[in-house]
């Protein structure tokens, strides 16, 4: 039986360290929709632009978005989404997705596209919870692996970490994005533009499980696999 297993909550809330813990427990994949914008930006010319529902959305203008903290263009975002989703469908992957959808418009067209594929029953939709002055304090301190870019949560363990323990890399900051004002930007763009998405999902009979994100990664993967059964 393939699962989907949607994590949410605001930047730090250690989404990605969730989905990597579930992704290694389960077997299922990471679909992460930041590591698909940058693999985007990576592989397509500055010069290269979409068609999307009439309208042209520019590689160039999409990355500027991303580095300012700002939501690419949902209908950029919804395209890329759709096409790797299905995909991994055909390959018959159950999913763990972090933080994605990230606007209405995204999930008015992903959440049906999710149902159609893997049937409600199959969805799972968690919410971790985080407050504002964490959210800042985390993204400020945390750190990313050059190799895979696995994320590295800020702690009194791992302040001190240079090389990634779980594959050898350097670890870096992710200049730009994970500055306090950027980091600002972005979590009024998550309140302003993906916390609605909660009620959304409920709308369409996907219940919605709360978890209490301030507790430390045992203590809220331990719940997480509580609330998935």
């Amino acid at each position: 039986m393939k699962q989907v297993i949607i994590l949410f909550g605001p930047p730090g809330a250690g989404k990605g360290t969730q989905s990597e813990l579930l992704k290694d427990k389960l077997g299922y994949y990471y679909f992460e929709t930041s590591k698909i914008l940058e693999e985007t930006f990576k592989r397509e010319g500055l010069n290269k632009s979409f068609e999307i529902e009439g309208k042209t959305y520019s590689i160039k203008d999409e990355k500027e978005l991303w580095l300012t903290g700002i939501l690419c263009s949902p209908p950029f975002v919804t395209q890329l989404i759709k096409e790797k989703i299905k995909g991994l469908f055909d390959q018959d992957k159950s999913l763990v997705i972090a933080g994605s959808p990230r606007t209405v418009y995204e999930g008015e067209r992903v959440i049906p596209f999710l149902k159609d594929l893997y049937k409600k029953e199959n969805i799972k939709f968690v919410l971790i919870e985080l407050s504002p002055e964490q959210t800042i304090y985390r993204n400020s301190h945390r750190r990313i692996c050059e190799l895979i870019r696995h994320p590295i949560l800020y702690s009194e363990e791992t302040k001190d970490l240079e090389i990634c323990p779980i594959d050898g890399s350097k670890l870096v900051r992710r200049e730009g994005l994970d500055d306090p004002e950027t980091i600002k930007i972005r979590l009024n763009e998550y309140k302003e533009r993906t916390l609605p998405l909660v009620e959304l999902f409920e709308k369409n009979e996907i219940q919605v499980k709360k978890i209490n994100g301030e507790q430390s990664v045992a203590d809220v993967h331990k719940d997480i696999l509580e609330v998935i059964k």
